[in-house]
């Protein structure tokens, strides 16, 4: 895999208050400041902050593993969001 994919379902903007990373992002009720409610898309997505950027924080941070074993990890936190909002 050369990219994550996202498939844009909001829920990781909306649950900020799951992580001190992103709290300043926050419009204070866990959703993020620029997440369009409607469209469920982010409103700054092309210049939004690094910490949103799945591929370039693993450049930063994360490449003491795999991108695959990174992704994976991405994969399964986007998929506890999902259970929890059914």
């Amino acid at each position: 895999m050369d990219h994550f994919f996202c498939d844009q379902c909001g829920l990781c903007c909306q649950n900020l208050h799951l992580s001190d990373q992103y709290s300043d992002l926050d419009s204070g009720d866990g959703t993020c400041m620029h997440f369009d409610r409607q469209s469920k898309l982010c409103k700054i997505y092309e210049t939004r902050p690094e910490k949103c950027q799945v591929d370039h924080m693993y450049s930063l941070f994360f490449s003491y593993m795999t991108k695959d074993e990174y992704y994976q990890l991405n994969y399964e936190a986007c998929q506890l969001l999902k259970n929890q909002a059914k």
